[in-house]
C-alpha cells in the first residue's frame, strides 16, 4: 500500500530547490546575519561557511557598504541604462575596468551570475553576424560546470539539472571534460571548430570546486588563435577574491574576451553582475554602429552601482590579497585537520573555494542524499555549508579569523560525527 503524501509545509514562500514536503521551517527561515553568523527563527546562531551564496566575501553587515547604498537612495533611488545612461553607472565601470590584470574596454551590467551569461552567449552570436560568419552558433562549456538557472544559462550547464525536463534548448550547447589533458577540446575543434562562436568556462567550477588546469587553459587560447571564436570567463563564483587577486583570469597568459562577474561584485547586497569586455569585440560593434539588444530593468541602478564602489573601496582599505592569502592557508590546515575522520576523503578547489569529498566506508562517493544528510547535522552542530557533488564544499568570507576556523572545525566534526552514527556512511 503506497504511503500517504506528507502535506507541505504551510508557508507562503516557495523555498527553491527544496521539497516543500519536508522543509524545516524554523533551523532554515533566516532571521537575521551580522559578520560571519546567521541567526534563524529556532533562536540558532550558526556560522556561516558559505558567504551567503559566495557572495558576502567581506561578511554581512558591512557598515560602509550598507551606508553608501543608503546614501544612494536618497540622492537617486533608481535611474535605467535602457537607452541612456547616469553618472553612478558610468563611474562603477571606470573602477571595474581598473581592476582586471588584462584591459577590457567596456561594462555591460546585468543582475545576476544566470543573465549575465545569457548575455555574453547572445553577445559571441551578434558578434559573428557582425563578422560575417552568422553559422558560429554554438556556445561550449564544460562538463559538470554550473552557470546558473536562466533559460539560456541553464543549458550552458554542464551539471544535470532538469534540462530535459524544462524542454531547455541545447541543440547549439556543446560540452567538453577538462581533465584529459584537453583531448575532448581538440577533438570538437577539429570536428566543429568552425562553428564555435564561444567557449565559456569557470576557472574553478562552481559546482565541486574543481580547478580547472592551466595546461587546459593554454590549450584553449591556442585553439582561439586558430579558430578565432570568443573565450569567456565566468568568474561569477572566483572573482573578488575568492581565488586569488581581483580575478582568477588575471593570471592567464591572454585575456579572456570577456569576463562574467557577480557574487563578490558588491558583497551580496544588490541583484548584480556585469560583463567587462575585450578590445576585439568592442572595435567590432563600434566600427558597424550595432545596437546590442539586451537590457535588464534593474541593471546597473544607482545603488548597485554605489554598492560595486564602496565593495571594491573596502576591499583596498582591507587589503583583500592578504586576507584571502590568510584564509586560504587556514582552510588548507582545516581540511588538513579532518582528514583521517570516518568518511572524509581528498579535497578540491583553490583558494578560498574549497570541497572536502565524502566517502561510504567502501570508498565510493557519498550520494546526493548523503551529502545532503552530512549538511543537515553540520547545520544543527551550528556550522552553514554548501552542498557538492559528493562533497561539501566551504567558501568562507574573507574576515573569517582563527576563532571561527576553531568554531567551524568543531561543528564540521561534531556533524559528521552524527552522520557515521546515524549509518550515513554505511
Amino acid at each position: 500500500m503506497t504511503a500517504p503524501l506528507k502535506p507541505p509545509t504551510q508557508l507562503p514562500l516557495w523555498v527553491p530547490l527544496v521539497s516543500q514536503h519536508d522543509f524545516e521551517a524554523a533551523s532554515y527561515t533566516a532571521v537575521t546575519a551580522q559578520g560571519v553568523h546567521v541567526t534563524f527563527e529556532d533562536g540558532r546562531r550558526r556560522l556561516c561557511a558559505k558567504s551567503g551564496l559566495w557572495n558576502a566575501n567581506l561578511g554581512y553587515g558591512n557598515a560602509r557598504i550598507a551606508e553608501s547604498i543608503a546614501k544612494e537612495l536618497e540622492t537617486a533611488s533608481y535611474l535605467p541604462l535602457f537607452r541612456t545612461a547616469h553618472s553612478r553607472a558610468i563611474e562603477a565601470s571606470k573602477a571595474l575596468l581598473e581592476l582586471p590584470h588584462h584591459q577590457f574596454e567596456r561594462v555591460l551590467f546585468s543582475t545576476s551570475g544566470g543573465a549575465a551569461n545569457d548575455a555574453g552567449m547572445k553577445l559571441a552570436r551578434h558578434y559573428f553576424v557582425l563578422d560575417k560568419q552568422p553559422d558560429r552558433k554554438l556556445i561550449v562549456g564544460l562538463s559538470g560546470s554550473y552557470h546558473g538557472l536562466t533559460y539560456g544559462s541553464q543549458a550552458l550547464s554542464g551539471d544535470e539539472l532538469g534540462q530535459a525536463v524544462y524542454g531547455v534548448d541545447r541543440r547549439n550547447i556543446r560540452h567538453v571534460r577538462f581533465d584529459d589533458g584537453g583531448a575532448e577540446l581538440a577533438h570538437l575543434m577539429q570536428r566543429e571548430g568552425h562553428r564555435i562562436a564561444a567557449v565559456i568556462i569557470e576557472p574553478v567550477l562552481g559546482s565541486g570546486a574543481e580547478v580547472v588546469p592551466d595546461a587546459f587553459v593554454n590549450a584553449l587560447l591556442k585553439h582561439r588563435e586558430e579558430q578565432r571564436f570568443l573565450v569567456v570567463a565566468d568568474e561569477v563564483a572566483t572573482g573578488f577574491g575568492r581565488i586569488k587577486g581581483w580575478f582568477a583570469s588575471d593570471e592567464w597568459r591572454e585575456a579572456p574576451d570577456v569576463i562574467v562577474t557577480s557574487k563578490g561584485l558588491t558583497n551580496g547586497t544588490s541583484a548584480c553582475a556585469a560583463l567587462l569586455i575585450g578590445q576585439r569585440v568592442i572595435q567590432l560593434f563600434d566600427k558597424n554602429e550595432a545596437v546590442f539588444v539586451h537590457g535588464e530593468t534593474q541593471a546597473g541602478t544607482p545603488t548597485t552601482c554605489a554598492a560595486i564602489l564602496s565593495t571594491i573601496s573596502e576591499m583596498k582599505r582591507l587589503d583583500h590579497a592578504t586576507l584571502t592569502q590568510r584564509v586560504s592557508e587556514a582552510v588548507n590546515k582545516l581540511i588538513a585537520e579532518l582528514q583521517g575522520i570516518p568518511g572524509v576523503g581528498e579535497s578540491s578547489g583553490r583558494g578560498c573555494m574549497r570541497g572536502i569529498l565524502l566517502r561510504t566506508k567502501t570508498g565510493s562517493p557519498l550520494s546526493p542524499n548523503g551529502v545532503l544528510a552530512v549538511v543537515r547535522r553540520i547545520h544543527q552542530a551550528g556550522a552553514i555549508v554548501q552542498p557538492g557533488p559528493g562533497r561539501i564544499q566551504l567558501l568562507p568570507a574573507l574576515t573569517y579569523t582563527q576563532e571561527n576556523f576553531e568554531e567551524l572545525h568543531a561543528a564540521i566534526v561534531d556533524g559528521l560525527a552524527k552522520a557515521e552514527r546515524d549509518g550515513v556512511f554505511a
